[in-house]
């Protein structure tokens, strides 16, 4: 049974088509990035598993359990951190547990909300009022919140946008460690370095359509390689090695470029032809590509990439 099945997901605000029939599905245990630009329909998509949307078509379930439905299981089953700091000012960090794990009845859970908070470096902060915190401890209260009734299913929608690097390795050392435990966790950031290291498989997102989803493995295969990048002091890149352009949006009379390469040997040639049409270097580096090429190129390329879609 996987932890999450998406079939054919529409949804509509106005003149918007937010998604466009999203289909995929992420399997139990796994570490899954859900990736996209803004607008690209990751937050509607979220918000629909989580019960704060509906779909206008499709149908979408955890653990089995349709979030219409079957919806007081399917977020049983579900921890949503979301991207915006929504909390109640009124209430210390304990307190607010407390009131969220009463949410899903539970009681006499104060075992785990220590371990959450130790885990998250809030022990210090737990008799503190809310509205005291800083932007970065609030940011670990919501992960607390969302953790707090021991869901199988964790879905983290930016959870490091603009915090610092404590807070960062803090985090990824915990949610690693409730993945290892057999969690399920879908992860979306704009930090591409994050979902290189931490997703085993990556869904991507333009317009509200999935255009490429495979193993993050296979997705650098793919797409990556060498790349060769150059800024010139004078003179621009000749027309015929724009076709090798990684983002093929640059300005023609650009000064930086960065080209895809076959093998090593590609690299005097292209420098070569740069030479005899004129022009001078200023930096040439040959590089291994990473999450954010494979993004771009993925980004600019044709409406579905055929085979990971």
């Amino acid at each position: 049974m996987p932890a999450i099945e998406i079939r054919n997901v529409k949804k509509r605000y106005k003149d918007l088509q937010a998604l466009k029939g999203v289909s995929l599905t992420v399997e139990e245990g796994e570490f899954f990035g859900l990736l996209g630009p803004n607008g690209a329909g990751k937050t509607t998509l979220i918000s629909i598993l989580a019960g704060l949307a509906r779909a206008d078509e499709g149908s979408v379930a955890v653990r089995g359990h349709d979030v219409v439905g079957d919806f007081r299981n399917a977020r049983r089953s579900l921890g949503v951190v979301p991207q915006e700091l929504v909390f109640d000012p009124f209430f210390t960090v304990r307190e607010t547990l407390r009131i969220q794990s009463g949410y899903f009845g539970l009681r006499n859970n104060d075992a785990w909300i220590d371990e959450v908070m130790a885990n998250l470096d809030l022990t210090d902060k737990a008799d503190a009022n809310m509205r005291a915190l800083s932007g970065g401890m609030k940011r670990r209260v919501l992960v607390a919140q969302a953790l707090v009734h021991r869901p199988p299913v964790i879905v983290l929608d930016e959870p490091t946008a603009g915090v610092d690097v404590e807070l960062r390795q803090t985090l990824w050392k915990f949610i690693a460690r409730l993945n290892r435990e057999g969690h399920t966790i879908v992860l979306t950031t704009h930090y591409l370095e994050e979902a290189e290291s931490l997703c085993d498989r990556i869904a991507m997102l333009r317009r509200g359509e999935v255009v490429a989803l495979d193993r993050t493995s296979t997705l650098l295969q793919r797409f990556a390689g060498l790349q060769l990048y150059v800024r010139f002091a004078l003179g621009m890149l000749p027309a015929e090695l724009r076709a090798l352009e990684v983002d093929p949006s640059t300005a023609p009379g650009g000064k930086q470029h960065l080209l895809r390469l076959s093998s090593y040997d590609d690299v005097e040639r292209i420098l070569a032809q740069c030479r005899a049409a004129g022009c001078t270097f200023d930096e040439i580096e040959v590089r291994k590509a990473d999450l954010e090429d494979v993004f771009v190129q993925v980004m600019n390329g044709p409406e579905v990439i055929e085979g990971l879609a």
